[in-house]
């Protein structure tokens, strides 16, 4: 039977176990494999997404789990540069994407699909709704404790996406920066999450004063406080403060993640909180 022949009334059809329809409408069960996914959004770019994401997810690790990290940031996929795998490419083992491990994670990323890093990916939302499916159902995750996801700005197809594939535990963490002018943005990523019924773990409030790599004193030069105020207003859990540090950015830039060889440092010791207030 094809599409233009089904009836729809799929109880009473004699090819229903072949019908095409019915498959279409059956949603894979990637919670055997995910046991909880977390997407790490946030209504503004240039926040910190992406250093939060790898973070995190190395912080979650180091506790001993087993972490994968997705980049859905199609246009703008900056995992593979922070983890020096600009020269890696996901391969297949005939049945499903294989992905790249670095420093204790599973990772999957569009950018690890470009023949060269410099390519612009040129899609619309039908095609990045598609590859993100993939990579979620198609890869050889294994079982994972945690899949941290990497979104680009904004409540779009990318996060949305991500929510609609998923079926087992998902819940959401917002990255802020403390000006009001962030959080106004921040806000749309509240109400997306409300709108979809999904759990916000907490807000980060990323960029929190300055550390000075001379003499470790900390100034506030975008103020300090937006991203806690707001988890007051939405009544959400405040999960820290990360301030600025030059040792992340240079971390970022040499492909070496921050908490992977900082674990030690103030700001290490911060992602590690967060981490506990998520597992706990």
């Amino acid at each position: 039977m094809n599409d233009s022949e089904c009836s729809h009334n799929c109880s009473n059809c004699s090819s229903a176990a072949n019908c095409s329809s019915k498959k279409d409408n059956q949603k894979p069960d990637n919670s055997k494999f995910l046991k909880h996914t977390i997407v790490v959004m946030s209504g503004k770019g240039g926040v910190g997404k992406s250093t939060i994401s790898v973070n995190l997810a190395v912080s979650l690790a180091l506790k001993g789990k087993k972490v994968g990290l997705l980049d859905v940031d199609i246009h703008g996929p900056s995992i593979p540069t922070m983890l020096h795998l600009q020269n890696e490419h996901v391969l297949s083992n005939g049945e499903k994407l294989l992905p790249v491990e670095k420093a204790g994670l599973k990772v999957i990323s569009v950018g690890l699909l470009l023949e060269n890093p410099d390519d612009a990916i040129v899609w619309r939302g039908p095609m990045k709704i598609g590859a993100i499916t993939q990579f979620i159902n198609d890869v050889e995750w294994g079982e994972l404790d945690y899949l941290i996801v990497d979104a680009p700005p904004g409540t779009g197809d990318e996060p949305l996406s991500v929510f609609q594939t998923l079926t087992g535990k998902s819940s959401a963490i917002i990255v802020t920066t403390p000006q009001e002018v962030s959080a106004a943005d921040v806000r749309k990523s509240l109400s997306f999450c409300k709108i979809l019924n999904i759990k916000v773990e907490g807000i980060i409030e990323n960029m929190s004063g300055f550390v000075c790599p001379c003499c470790k004193t900390l100034t506030p030069i975008f103020n300090i406080g937006g991203g806690e105020k707001m988890a007051k207003e939405f009544n959400v859990p405040f999960l820290g403060k990360i301030p600025i540090e030059p040792a992340i950015g240079k971390s970022c830039d040499e492909g070496e993640v921050f908490a992977f060889a900082n674990s030690e440092t103030e700001t290490g010791k911060i992602f590690a909180e967060i981490a506990n207030k998520i597992t706990d």
